[in-house]
């Protein structure tokens, strides 16, 4: 069995995404074993809850970032997890923690060009704003292994959209999220069967 845990602080609309597919058996052999947070009220935890998932909350508070992450660390070497999905979770993780699980965690980042578009300060909306400003013809998402300087890392997939004419914010990301549903589960099945 194929284990992954998802870290995730906001919706976690790609999550459903991934259990969705497991539903209706097409992640075989693939096993959510966890979904961690470190935001109590998170939808992705209920989300995960709800469907019979285990979770597990982490208070950031009175701690430093490597004290929190190693305290995560336990959770997932407890379940021995092949792979770490992180799923809109906005903490930057601490490089002990990469380097403890180098080349099992990936990203997803709402940009394909993620040299221009990615790093410091651009998440969610940010970036499909500073898109829109520059005039772009076209971006996407961009799926990516975790190292140390954020958003940097190798590029495992991407999936591409094109910029309409009077395209706004909410379109964007509509159209984008649509295919990032597509791309997690494909390349979390592949990673599985070795197939990357």
């Amino acid at each position: 069995m194929f284990k992954i845990i998802v870290l995730a602080s906001t919706r976690g609309t790609d999550l459903q995404a991934i259990i969705d597919e497991m539903k209706v058996g097409k992640m075989p052999g693939i096993e959510l074993s966890a979904v961690i947070s470190n935001k109590k009220n998170c939808y992705a935890l209920k989300r995960a809850k709800e469907q019979g998932f285990e979770t597990h909350f982490i208070s950031q508070k009175g701690k430093t970032r490597e004290e929190f992450d190693k305290q995560m660390a336990q959770i997932i070497k407890d379940k021995q997890a092949d792979l770490i999905v992180l799923v809109g979770y906005m903490r930057i993780l601490s490089p002990w923690f990469v380097r403890e699980f180098k080349n099992k965690i990936i990203n997803i980042h709402p940009a394909t060009d993620i040299k221009k578009y990615g790093g410091a300060g651009f998440f969610g909306g940010n970036v499909h704003e500073a898109v829109l400003a520059a005039n772009e013809k076209e971006t996407g998402c961009t799926i990516h292994y975790v190292t140390e300087d954020v958003d940097t890392g190798p590029i495992i997939a991407q999936a591409k959209v094109k910029i309409e004419p009077g395209e706004t914010v909410d379109t964007l990301k509509d159209k984008v999220q649509a295919e990032e549903k597509k791309l997690y589960p494909e390349v979390i099945r592949k990673l599985a069967n070795k197939s990357l």
